[in-house]
């Protein structure tokens, strides 16, 4: 058996091949071309057709990952509005030749820790995607759950501060996302900083505005992973994203601040701890996926 994994950006089309055992023999970058009438599509089944090539035998599934919320059977992307037009009810697997198994980005992430990762060990976890927004995904009883709509995960959108008046795209006020997303970063620093990148080198350089801006949004993080945690008890929590490339600058005040909010009944405490894969992860974890619908 082998299955390929795909992930769908707004940049590049990502493909991996993994065989039965979960090693990773293959993988490969095309450019997404989003812009261009159905060309994004092509370079879906391009990918496809360079990684059954490399194989040379049969493939048994393709996992996807895209942007967007899939159908209850993981067929097809049923709700991505403003973004690859086309995508919306497109069925893969008729397009592809091959069973293909549709899943959200941010849960495809999971998928790789869960399956390759910092979860797999774990039968519940829960990753934050911490980038130009906040994702994520929960892992329960070592299944991704995907909740009524499959729009469980949606981390990003809980309030940390709700008499904000500040609304994510979701409609909540005082969000995570806006926390702590890079896109936030130019009004939370009220002009100062346009991304974390520059917000967190002032922060290293003692910069007073920087370090209240930057502790004020890893407080909030902190407060969420709290929160989280009081309300799913998992036994990970996993941070991924670019945002996590700050390391120690993200996580020792994460750390401290997560000694004063974190309930810790007897002493027990959620590890919180950096994702494995970078940019591949939607890729693996598609791929991871598609493993699980055929071997367990």
């Amino acid at each position: 058996m082998a299955f390929i994994g795909i992930d769908l950006g707004g940049t590049n089309v990502k493909g991996i091949l993994i065989d039965q055992s979960g090693e990773m023999l293959r993988q490969h970058y095309l450019p997404t071309q989003e812009d261009a009438d159905g060309a994004w599509r092509d370079n879906v089944r391009d990918m496809v057709k360079y990684l059954q090539n490399y194989w040379q035998k049969p493939l048994t599934a393709i996992g996807l990952s895209a942007p967007g919320l899939p159908n209850a059977q993981n067929s097809c992307i049923t709700f991505m509005p403003g973004r690859l037009p086309g995508l919306e009810g497109f069925e893969w697997s008729t397009y592809l030749g091959l069973p293909t198994y549709v899943l959200n980005d941010a849960h495809a992430a999971l998928m790789a820790e869960a399956t390759f990762g910092q979860a797999q060990h774990c039968q519940h976890a829960l990753l934050l995607t911490l980038g130009t927004g906040v994702g994520g995904g929960i892992l329960i009883r070592s299944e991704l759950y995907q909740g009524l709509g499959q729009m469980a995960g949606h981390l990003g959108h809980i309030s940390v501060q709700a008499h904000d008046d500040e609304r994510s795209v979701a409609g909540m006020p005082g969000s995570l996302e806006y926390a702590i997303g890079n896109y936030s970063v130019a009004r939370r620093s009220h002009g100062r900083f346009s991304s974390t990148w520059e917000l967190v080198e002032a922060y290293r350089r003692g910069d007073p505005l920087a370090s209240y801006v930057w502790l004020s949004s890893v407080k909030a993080l902190a407060v969420a992973i709290a929160s989280l945690s009081n309300a799913l008890s998992p036994e990970r929590v996993i941070l991924a994203g670019g945002i996590t490339l700050a390391d120690d600058a993200l996580f020792e005040p994460l750390r401290a601040f997560l000694d004063v909010y974190e309930w810790r009944p007897g002493g027990i405490q959620t590890e919180v701890v950096q994702a494995q894969f970078g940019d591949m992860a939607g890729a693996i974890g598609a791929a991871g996926f598609a493993r699980k619908q055929h071997v367990g």
